[in-house]
């Protein structure tokens, strides 16, 4: 749900995902990001669409992701959301930083697991392990492992999923817009 630059680290979601086997086993990734239709003019968005590119192909990943360009259209994203929700799905916002964290707030209040980046707003939105999970982008093997964790977690008790899910619905719910404050 983002322009693919180098601060969002979505290319780096990539690498953790292909780097762990038993992530692989476990779910399958989808990326939204940058627009396939229309080539950048943009040096650092270019490098990026081209370490996705690479990424994809060094770490045999074709049937594993989903590559589909960022969404201008709020129903579409909302239906997004939606259908990652409805199939137990997580979302993941691995930004090195992120000022707000809209997205995470838009994945939460759908009812969707979420794992973000522990430096800036997403860190104060999640209440760690308890509305969703804090991950460090620096680690990504850390970050990966704790995604096997969730998703192994729920195969052996489904009611996992649950709880995260409403734990998110809730801490959102408990802050309304033009008033979210923000309490760990």
């Amino acid at each position: 749900m983002a322009r693919l630059d180098r601060v969002k680290n979505l290319t780096g979601l990539v690498e953790l995902y292909g780097k762990n086997p038993r992530l692989q086993e476990l779910v399958n990734l989808v990326v939204v990001c940058g627009d396939h239709g229309n080539p950048s003019k943009d040096k650092e968005e270019q490098a990026e669409f081209k370490k996705m590119f690479d990424l994809i192909e060094q770490y045999n990943l074709n049937g594993h992701v989903r590559w589909i360009s960022a969404q201008m259209n709020r129903v579409r994203n909302a239906e997004l959301y939606r259908y990652i929700c409805d199939t137990k799905g997580a979302f993941v916002q691995p930004a090195f930083y992120e000022a707000f964290g809209l997205t995470v707030i838009e994945a939460m209040t759908c009812g969707l697991p979420t794992f973000a980046t522990a430096y800036g707003g997403p860190a104060e939105i999640i209440v760690n392990g308890v509305s969703g999970y804090h991950i460090d982008p620096y680690q990504g093997d850390k970050a990966s492992a704790l995604l096997v964790e969730f998703f192994e977690k729920c195969q052996v008790d489904p009611s996992h999923w649950t709880k995260i899910s409403q734990g998110g619905l809730q801490r959102i719910e408990e802050n309304t817009p033009g008033s979210f404050t923000l309490r760990g």
